[in-house]
């Protein structure tokens, strides 16, 4: 039975996701839809791209994941479909696919192809809502056996959103926060194999603007309640909690602010 995961930042007050499902219904009813998100924040990529890396790779084989944050709808910026892995990814070109492509791998170089056989969109096709128009029915075509070749011509490149990599200074290895979770944790762009780079490769502290996180540990409910504490989350990435509140009102926090582990 083929999968279909749908990532977005619609929310689901408004009709947009039941449109896409709709469409998706009408052409491959017998496809299986998956929820991942709607709730990425309006036209933020860099989250929508952390979102789909984080889970893309945990679906079956041969899912295709269509992750609509679209901040260019109706722009030159093309529709994409990229192939990588064991995986298929339909999505505008800019950048939401970033990580998702790192993450699932394989042994060939991705495939990507411009999304351009109109036979393929929901006709008339709206400017504005391109995720009922084209990314959901050729999500929808290929679910049912349309080849991936038959989508449009292959593209030499994607957009790629510019990801830095954490850095060692004499404050200590300075990093940021890419993501802040429903729980208000503070996930960082500082992975597991960073913190070698510290002397001892053990962090003593974490600093996030004026306040410092003493307390490294393997699970939140290792500080006291209302208490702070960093640990490598299920991302394998260094994350400034407080446990049973929230590290981003704590420290009035958000993605993009400095970390610095020392």
């Amino acid at each position: 039975m083929p999968l279909i995961t749908l990532l977005t930042d619609f929310g689901t007050c408004d009709w947009f996701v039941a449109a896409m499902k709709g469409v998706i219904a009408g052409i491959a009813p017998d496809a299986r839809v998956v929820d991942v998100t709607h709730d990425i924040s309006g036209q933020d990529v860099l989250a929508g791209a952390f979102v789909l890396a984080q889970c893309c790779r945990h679906f079956p084989p041969g899912t295709i994941h269509v992750a609509v944050v679209d901040p260019g709808v109706g722009s030159p910026r093309r529709a994409i479909a990229v192939k990588a892995g064991d995986y298929v990814f339909l999505a505008p070109d800019n950048g939401v696919l970033t990580a998702a492509v790192a993450a699932v791998g394989g042994r060939r170089p991705p495939e990507i192809r411009a999304i351009e056989n109109e036979r393929l969109f929901n006709h008339p096709v709206s400017r504005t809502f391109h995720g009922r128009d084209i990314f959901a029915p050729v999500a929808a075509h290929l679910a049912a056996g349309v080849a991936f070749e038959e989508l449009g011509p292959v593209m030499e490149e994607m957009a790629r959103l510019e990801t830095a990599e954490p850095k060692l200074t004499k404050k200590g290895l300075e990093g940021r926060v890419v993501f802040v979770d429903r729980f208000g944790n503070l996930i960082t762009n500082i992975e597991a194999r960073h913190l070698e780079q510290l002397p001892g490769g053990e962090p003593k502290s974490f600093r996030i603007g004026r306040h410092v996180i003493r307390k490294f540990g393997r699970f939140y409910a290792e500080a006291p309640p209302g208490g702070a504490i960093a640990l490598i989350g299920s991302s394998n990435r260094v994350e400034l909690c407080v446990n049973l509140g929230s590290a981003a009102k704590k420290f009035r926090a958000k993605a993009g602010d400095v970390v610095t582990a020392r």
